[in-house]
């Protein structure tokens, strides 16, 4: 297993959509999904990973999550989509691929997803997510379709983002 690199915001790269997987057991396919996970891990403060962040030549539609406290509930999710969505939530997000240590913002999102995907070994899953679950998969799911959480703020909010992220930017180089 190795650690991947994660792509950073401006990188043009994270607006790719994700290529669906046609083959769940590819050993290929499988190193990637160890690789996220290791990546993931290796991540302080680390919720979810999608395929589209990472710096892989085919961005294949995996998003890794462990929402949980004790990172003991992974999950990988395979081609992904959303069945339905209720109701609505105000969460503060940041994001590996947007200087997560510098940069977050309330995002209003569903509630409540449910949602249908492949899981590692290709197994069907049908779920429905809520509270900081939804919204983590929510944010993996933007990632698979070349989405950021800055995306959704309103214009007023993304400009001081943006100047927040350029300021950032110029105290790392």
């Amino acid at each position: 297993m190795a650690l991947l690199k994660i792509l950073q915001y401006p990188d043009p790269r994270l607006k790719r959509k994700a290529v669906p997987v046609k083959d769940v057991h590819d050993p290929e396919i499988q190193r990637i999904i160890d690789d996220m996970f290791k990546t993931m891990y290796a991540k302080k403060h680390c919720a979810g990973l999608s395929s589209t962040q990472l710096d892989l030549e085919i961005p294949w539609a995996i998003t890794v999550i462990d929402e949980s406290a004790d990172n003991k509930q992974p999950m990988c999710l395979i081609n992904p989509e959303i069945i339905s969505t209720e109701g609505t939530a105000t969460y503060s997000e940041a994001c590996m691929s947007v200087y997560p240590s510098e940069i977050s913002a309330k995002v209003t999102r569903p509630e409540k997803v449910t949602f249908r995907a492949l899981d590692h070994n290709g197994d069907k899953i049908e779920m429905t997510a809520e509270g900081f679950f939804a919204i983590c998969f929510q944010h993996e799911f933007d990632h698979l379709n070349g989405k950021l959480f800055i995306d959704h703020l309103s214009p007023l909010k993304r400009k001081l983002v943006d100047k927040k992220i350029k300021k950032v930017r110029k105290q790392q180089q």
